[in-house]
């Protein structure tokens, strides 16, 4: 089993920054990609960013430029660097990693969220 611990969401006034972080922990073999995805109320979760071990990113659109997403592979970590915050970027935010636990046996893995909240 693995397991997802998240940490660093907070309440944060508008223009200000979060770190947040996502270690992963259990049966790993290799994580390939670890991302965060977002889920404010009554809104379908979205991709916020994603990384994968070789460091190739992928942001969603309204995250490019504010935040940035990095990786330590030897501690399975991944971290989320918010900058000019905006009272849109409140949601729930969820780790996500993609774990092969085996040479043939590759899962999905979520963290169980984390609450960012922007406001004055």
């Amino acid at each position: 089993q693995v397991q997802l611990m998240e940490s660093g969401g907070d309440l944060v006034q508008p223009g200000g920054s979060l770190r947040l972080s996502c270690a992963a922990s259990g049966n790993i073999f290799h994580i390939n990609r670890m991302g965060w995805y977002r889920q404010a109320p009554g809104k379908q979760r979205e991709l916020v960013a994603a990384i994968t071990s070789g460091g190739s990113t992928d942001y969603g659109n309204s995250m490019k430029g504010r935040f940035t997403i990095s990786r330590d592979n030897a501690k399975n970590t991944v971290y989320l660097q918010m900058n000019s915050l905006k009272p849109e970027d409140t949601a729930v935010y969820y780790c996500n990693a993609e774990v092969w636990t085996a040479w043939d046996r590759r899962d999905d893995y979520w963290g169980q969220g984390t609450q960012v909240t922007v406001s004055a």
